[in-house]
């Protein structure tokens, strides 16, 4: 995984592991910005698959996430065969029913392809129980029932995984068809390894000092904390403006990297940037 610049630590590494070989899909749930669909990008990368991403939203349904029928080159099927001359309603119907008429959507797409692909259902718990349901053939079966065509079965099995930011209590029904990985803010030395590795030219007293901040800012009250991507950009930040140190002033001229609410602006100031007055000042 580190070849696919992704630090995983031993549980997420070993469950990586297991769904690749028991072919089981894997629920990935935890903060924002902890690396979850991160894992399915670099899994797709160290495995040479295609990443097939389905994002979920409130309100998603089969037609989105599935197929639909692309209805508009029906009826002009169905028109070109209105001549009294060419075949009969129930020929034009098998024929219009057929792929050459069909809207592949990511969860087909993905049980489709000929090749082997990653499949991402990401922050899954955006969408209902009802969409929950639908999607019970394809974890356990890896196949999708088409009433006017039959039934689709993968011809090579994806490696599935699906993100929760745990907003909802998931049914027990997904739960059971998957591997549970919980994925959290890693530790200091952790997060400090992740910024090496993705800015590895920045100097590695600011990187410490960085990764300590952005634990400081994490424990405070905050809409959204900063994730650890915004991490990574804010050491690129850093480099870009040939920051010497992480004092309070630059603090303050960059925080906007991994604060994105403006009363949490205020809040981070305030606390933390008071904080780092106080190396400055001799203390």
């Amino acid at each position: 995984m580190r070849a696919a610049d992704y630090l995983a630590g031993e549980s997420t590494a070993l469950v990586a592991y297991l769904a690749t070989r028991l072919g089981k899909p894997v629920l990935v749930e935890g903060p924002a910005g902890v690396g979850k669909t991160e894992l399915a990008k670099a899994l797709s990368r160290y495995l040479s698959r295609k990443l097939v991403r389905l994002q979920c939203y409130e309100g998603l349904d089969e037609a989105k996430a599935l197929y639909e029928w692309n209805y508009r080159k029906q009826l002009l099927r169905i028109q070109a065969e209105s001549d009294p001359a060419r075949p009969g309603w129930n020929s034009v119907h098998d024929d219009i029913f057929g792929e050459e008429f069909l809207l592949t959507r990511p969860l087909l797409e993905a049980i489709s392809s000929p090749e082997p692909v990653v499949l991402l259902i990401d922050e899954i718990d955006k969408t209902d129980q009802e969409f929950e349901a639908m999607l019970l053939e394809i974890l356990s079966d890896f196949q999708v029932s088409i009433p006017e065509m039959g039934t689709v079965r993968a011809a090579s099995q994806p490696i599935v995984l699906l993100t929760s930011n745990n907003s909802r209590e998931l049914t027990e029904a997904l739960k059971r068809r998957c591997l549970y990985l919980w994925l959290d803010y890693p530790e200091l030395e952790a997060e400090l390894e992740i910024v090496r590795l993705h800015a590895p030219e920045l100097d590695e007293t600011i990187a410490r000092r960085l990764v300590e901040v952005v634990g400081m800012v994490r424990e405070l009250d905050l809409k959204k904390p900063p994730s650890i991507a915004e991490s990574i950009d804010w050491a690129r930040a850093l480099l870009l403006i040939g920051a010497e140190d992480l004092d309070q002033q630059v603090f303050r001229d960059t925080m906007s990297v991994i604060v994105k609410h403006r009363t949490d602006l205020d809040l981070v100031a305030e606390r933390v940037g008071v904080r780092l007055a106080a190396p400055s000042s001799g203390a």
